[in-house]
């Protein structure tokens, strides 16, 4: 089989994947970079499964001075010396992390193998805390090898990330922290620190104890590092477009607009090219089939916590504006739903604005956006998947038909599965719910859209047909629509060739579904 047909999904061992000649999209030139600055430290956060781990292996396999499994990469070709340095590679990614002493189990286990490995003294470890034994380390391998240490942490805050909203926290915070504060304490014996992880958090001692360190993550010179471009998705999955293309019987531009549409749109910087997610194209390429595969990995539910929390305003949040502060720190004990979603891969940048200074952000892709709404709904309105895909199926039929009594009536009965626990308390909750269940059909959905005499709560739009939708709250469907003409929210839209339908709709609190609707059809 030839090289270009493996792909290594799931692999992270860069060693691995060079020995059985997997396919590898060369990011060696940002190594190059690396070695050839004057930084010491270095952090980078991307969303999970975007090519972190395959990237610091790289860096380990490098640093030990592996060049036969670098033949024909970039960094091949530059005249670094080759020489090796001792690295100490921290994994906490695999960890279980329920109970804070799953944490202990793993550092001790990784100062106990870095001991017996560079010969360490340490007679009683017991009495030692994980700080004192870390900083013994890396000065007694920079003594034994007359090299200083490279430092490479996999997912840094992955114990933080798992407990953000459980009792013990604090444990995991103190005890990372007491291990990193190492890194400023032993400055002299270290050739480099390289940390990853998914949130940069604004108050952990790692950040702000060293003042040196060189966070890249929204560095635009290092923009590509993970992830895939358009013209690396075109140098090195030739092959895989056209057997996709020939799975689906449809032209190599058709798949490649396909792709783009469910797996591109991603941005790490103000100047970065837009990036394809690698989990989703290695997979899709490998099973010849376009699926939504990020959204199988999990999602972090303190996301949809957050959310609710604030009572967002979920089409404002799904397209805004941030500054990179804001994306930055996270605050541990009150997290920002908009950075938590920006960090862990819901939210992306879309463009820089450099009048305002600010990030406009949106969702990615259609992957992101399936796997972001179906994992929200449960929080405004009860959803099963299996049992609703019937009455999802004739919601697309109905306003596709321009049946907007059908569709409403679809909807209602959707709404009247909303249990007594997840109840729609307020107006905004209520939009919110069919904000989601609109977009979880696939429709062209905008909320609040401005217009010079107000804001239309839901704009809906077919190849044939205009819905405008006035969503009311313990009030009536008569006020709803009243409004719609009143506001004249049809004005933008009366040179459209498609029909306007008005839909004015109201929510009951006792009955905890929609009351009644009125509709008005132009034309």
């Amino acid at each position: 089989m030839a090289s270009r047909d493996i792909y290594p999904i799931g692999q992270q061992d860069f060693k691995i994947l060079r020995e059985n000649g997997a396919l590898y999209v060369d990011k060696t030139q940002f190594i190059d970079k690396l070695v050839n600055s004057q930084s010491q430290y270095y952090f980078l956060a991307r969303p999970r499964r975007f090519g972190k781990s395959l990237f610091l292996s790289t860096l380990r396999y490098f640093f030990e001075g592996e060049r036969q499994l670098f033949k024909g990469l970039h960094i091949d070709s530059t005249d670094w010396g080759w020489e090796k340095y001792p690295v100490l590679y921290i994994d906490l990614n695999s960890g279980e992390y329920s109970k804070p002493n799953n944490l202990d189990v793993v550092i001790d286990n990784l100062l106990n193998k870095w001991e017996e490995k560079y010969g360490v003294n340490n007679n009683d470890r017991t009495d030692t805390d994980i700080s004192t034994r870390f900083g013994n380390i890396i000065a007694s391998v920079h003594s034994a090898t007359g090299k200083q240490v490279v430092i490479l942490v996999d997912e840094y805050d992955k114990p933080l990330i798992k407990n953000l909203d459980r009792e013990g926290f604090e444990d995991y915070r103190e005890k990372l922290a007491a291990l990193y504060s190492n890194f400023k304490s032993c400055a002299q014996h270290i050739r480099m620190v390289f940390l990853t992880g998914v949130s940069r958090f604004s108050k952990l001692s790692v950040f702000s104890d060293m003042n040196n360190l060189k966070d890249i993550t929204f560095s635009n010179e290092f923009a590509d590092i993970c992830g895939i471009t358009e013209q690396e998705l075109s140098d090195h999955f030739k092959f895989g477009i056209t057997e996709l293309a020939e799975e689906y019987s449809i032209s190599i531009e058709e798949a490649q607009a396909r792709l783009k549409k469910n797996y591109d749109g991603y941005r790490f910087a103000a100047t970065g090219s837009d990036i394809y997610n690698p989990w989703s194209i290695l997979n899709c390429f490998s099973g010849k089939k376009i699926s939504f595969y990020w959204n199988e990995t999990g999602f972090p539910s303190i996301v949809a916590k957050a959310l609710k929390r604030v009572n967002a305003d979920l089409a404002e949040y799904f397209d805004t504006y941030c500054s990179e502060s804001d994306l930055k720190g996270l605050d541990l004990t009150d997290p920002n739903p908009i950075a938590l979603m920006y960090q862990t891969g819901y939210l992306t940048i879309k463009e820089f604005d450099r009048e305002l200074n600010m990030y406009h952000l949106g969702i990615p892709n259609e992957e992101v956006k399936d796997g972001l709404i179906n994992v929200l709904i449960p929080y405004y309105a009860r959803y099963k998947s299996e049992a609703d895909a019937a009455k999802v199926k004739d919601m697309i039929k109905w306003i596709k038909l321009g049946r907007p009594d059908d569709f409403m009536r679809s909807v209602q009965t959707y709404f009247a599965g909303v249990s007594y626990k997840l109840k729609m308390e307020n107006e905004n909750n209520f939009q919110n719910a069919f904000f989601l269940v609109t977009n979880l059909l696939g429709l062209e959905t905008n909320a609040e859209v401005e217009t010079s005499d107000g804001r239309i709560d839901m704009l809906i739009k077919t190849t044939r047909y205009i819905y405008i939708i006035e969503l009311k709250y313990d009030k009536s469907a008569e006020e709803a629509l009243a409004q719609i003409n009143s506001m004249r929210y049809d004005r933008p839209y009366r040179d459209d060739h498609r029909k306007i339908i008005k839909i004015g709709v109201n929510f009951s609190s006792k009955t905890r579904t929609i009351e009644d609707w009125l509709i008005e059809e132009e034309g």
